[in-house]
């Protein structure tokens, strides 16, 4: 019986899953590490940093089909919280710099000491500190989260009119943040990254270890999505997704479950963010625009929304697919290719990708069982006639 809540957390799909992961983590820095540039099996530094940004793309699709697949929360401004958290790590990257900035300013960033600047704001304080800046990460997004879920929720706004309201909330950040007066470096945002915890960002060993915490996050989250919707507590999300009121009228307190899972929800976003930055090398406010809010539920869409792994999987093949067709002669079209693949999964593949193949299954399962009944009956027939 005690083994029973791990047996359920970890099931067939979620073991290949966090197998799949791991041996992906330990086979990208050995390829990159130890085969030589000259082999046909070498990684190159470029690629462990591509693997890596799709990594913290696939976290936050995670953290989308947390609240879209078993809450029916669409929000369509999750990158708002994607960005917070990339911002957080940026100011802490950038308070690293010191005098090696083109100013040699010590404590000004050189964005600040070009705009005039004559002291740190005080939001600033503290980010020297990676502590600091690691407990920011998840309370910048997770305050805004909370804050703007209590009003919304309370207010029982739902279905398309919270989807537009997420929508206004990031467009309006992203007006914020393009202003050189709100300190986060305006249009061009924040670059120019030297270290994180004493190490060179642009090292090799730095972006191994980079891409090795992304894959470790994404298995922490994937841990936490998965025993936050095989418990009572997910089972209760599901029927707020089905039937919120009726629901509520069986005396839940619907709120409070919307309110929790939202915000967790933009914490795992925000962590997404802060592994982006520093593989990366910018964070600016075009993380903002609502058009990647609304690309991040295409991926969950793609790859199976209420599935976990299919959100996963949707955010890998959608962003590589985005990187294959951006850099050749298809890529003034990639707009439109993947707003027709939205269309053509919401009408042919309306269960994603992997949801259409668990379908597959349980339908054949299913099959099975019943001839394997419909023949006992039969037997049990022949053995009372005769």
């Amino acid at each position: 019986m005690k083994a029973f809540p791990l047996t359920r957390l970890i099931d067939k799909g979620a073991a290949i899953f966090l197998i799949l992961l791991a041996a992906f983590a330990i086979a990208v820095p050995v390829l990159n590490l130890l085969v030589p540039n000259t082999s046909g099996l070498h990684v190159s530094t470029y690629l462990v940093a591509l693997f890596g940004k799709y990594i913290c793309y696939a976290i936050l699709a995670l953290s989308i089909d947390l609240i879209w697949g078993y809450a029916g929360i669409l929000s369509l401004g999750h990158g708002a919280f994607f960005a917070l958290g990339g911002y957080a790590m940026g100011m802490y990257l950038m308070r690293q710099i010191g005098t090696r900035g083109v100013y040699a300013n010590p404590i000004l960033p050189d964005f600040m000491v070009f705009l005039n600047w004559h002291e740190l704001p005080f939001y600033w304080y503290g980010f020297s500190s990676f502590a600091y800046a690691a407990l920011m990460i998840f309370l910048a997004p997770g305050l805004l989260a909370f804050v703007f879920g209590w009003f919304a929720f309370r207010s029982r706004v739902t279905g398309v009119y919270l989807s537009i309201i997420t929508q206004a909330m990031t467009y309006a950040l992203l007006l914020g943040f393009f202003r050189n007066n709100f300190g986060f470096g305006g249009n061009n945002g924040l670059t120019d990254f030297k270290d994180i915890l004493g190490l060179p960002v642009q090292a090799d060993g730095t972006r191994i270890a980079l891409l090795v915490a992304s894959c470790i996050a994404l298995a922490l989250g994937f841990l936490i999505c998965r025993a936050i919707v095989t418990s009572k507590f997910g089972k209760v999300l599901v029927a707020i997704r089905d039937a919120e009121a009726r629901t509520r009228f069986l005396g839940y307190r619907v709120e409070a479950y919307k309110l929790f899972v939202f915000t967790l929800s933009a914490c795992m976003a925000g962590v997404a963010g802060a592994l982006y930055v520093p593989q990366v090398g910018i964070i600016n406010p075009s993380e903002f625009a609502p058009g990647n809010s609304i690309e991040a539920v295409i991926w969950v869409a793609v790859g199976g929304r209420g599935t976990l792994t299919g959100a996963v999987l949707g955010a890998l093949l959608v962003n590589y697919a985005k990187t294959f067709f951006t850099s050749g002669a298809l890529a003034p079209y990639w707009l439109f290719m993947l707003g027709g693949l939205f269309v053509a999964v919401t009408l042919l593949l309306p269960r994603g990708i992997v949801g259409t193949v668990k379908w597959g299954f349980d339908k054949r399962a299913a099959k099975s069982a019943a001839a394997e009944e419909g023949a006992d009956l039969d037997a049990a027939s022949a053995r009372a006639a005769e």
